[in-house]
């Protein structure tokens, strides 16, 4: 059986740790002898982040304690019952309760059930400093990861959910391209608006007043989520955000061992190779076309400055927070071949 299993004392933080270890959305929570108490899953979690919850509480003060449950001689209709109740996985339980096995959808096999209909931004301008020196020939949205640049990866994945209008703010090496993904088949069609000078990573939506008059998201171009956009979109207007960022969690372990001290040098308190957990900016946003009137034209300005605007101005941004596993980025050198590595796995 897949390592899907937690304890009810473990924190929720923990479960979305075993979220991440095993890529699965649901995990079950067992006893000593795996007899099945409980299952959460990665709504239940995330309801309860933007509830405001600490995730150092124990799992048990979330948990569904009433899962759905499947017996061996129905393995046959697993598929068609994870469709019917909308759920990501079941356990399969003896008479007594006991887990003999867990069924999950395949990666990559479920069926989407959205049509979305809002176009896609990506910001494809830059020059890719930080994957030198295959920027110095191809530009960011062009480097390769398997068989695919990684901008064709990106649009595929929203052309999933229905959504068949792209736009490019292109500037370093916009020729390439545009002449690349003018030979590509493709289910969507892709738009552009030149940045002649850089513009930073918000200052380019400029150049789309007055072409863009409805809710779009807002992707780089050098990071991927696997994660139903549906649903992110969903609660960005349930919230009515002028902007949602979609967040990920990440958990870092110093290597070494962390030492503080107070006055004179005395040490207070010493943790060996620490870990530390928090919520981090993926590159993805929900955005509402209000944006264009706290931006400039030809202004150079970041996106997360223009976050602080709306802020100041009273309007409301929201977070929509995800699993460190859902979140791939390739904007480094060493996460290259990770998402590669990832994206054949599937």
């Amino acid at each position: 059986m897949e390592n899907v299993f937690i304890k009810e004392t473990d924190t929720i933080l923990q479960a979305m740790k075993t979220f991440d270890e095993s890529a699965r959305r649901t995990v079950f929570i067992v006893d000593e002898n795996m007899k099945l108490i409980a299952a959460l899953s990665e709504g239940d979690v995330r309801r309860f982040i933007l509830s405001g919850g600490d995730l150092n509480n124990q799992v048990s003060t979330i948990a569904n304690y009433h899962p759905r449950t499947m017996k061996e001689d129905d393995r046959d209709e697993a598929k068609e019952f994870l469709s019917r109740h909308n759920i990501e996985g079941v356990p399969i339980v003896d008479e007594n309760g006991i887990v003999t096995d867990t069924i999950f959808w395949s990666a990559g096999k479920r069926t989407r059930q959205s049509d979305l209909s809002v176009p896609v931004v990506m910001m494809a301008g830059g020059k890719g400093t930080r994957l030198y020196p295959y920027t110095r020939i191809l530009p960011k949205p062009l480097i390769p990861v398997g068989e695919k640049p990684i901008a064709e990866i990106i649009f595929d994945g929203f052309a999933e959910y229905g959504i068949n209008r792209m736009i490019m703010i292109v500037n370093h090496k916009k020729n390439m391209i545009k002449s690349y993904f003018g030979e590509v088949e493709k289910p969507y069609t892709i738009e552009y608006a030149d940045e002649d000078t850089p513009l930073g990573t918000g200052g380019g939506l400029a150049l789309l007043r007055g072409k863009l008059d409805e809710t779009f998201i807002l992707t780089n171009c050098d990071i991927l989520i696997e994660d139903d956009y549906s649903k992110i979109y969903e609660h960005h207007k349930k919230e009515g955000n002028v902007i949602t960022m979609v967040c990920s969690l990440r958990n870092f372990q110093v290597a070494y061992g962390v030492v503080e001290f107070g006055e004179h040098g005395n040490i207070t308190d010493m943790k060996e190779k620490p870990e530390f957990s928090f919520f981090t900016n993926t590159g993805i946003y929900v955005v509402e076309p209000e944006v264009f009137d706290y931006i400039k034209d030809g202004e150079f300005i970041g996106f997360p400055d223009i976050i602080n605007r709306i802020k100041d101005d009273g309007k409301k941004v929201g977070v929509y927070p995800i699993n460190e596993n859902s979140w791939m980025d390739m904007g480094q050198l060493d996460e290259l071949s990770k998402m590669e590595n990832r994206l054949r796995g599937k």
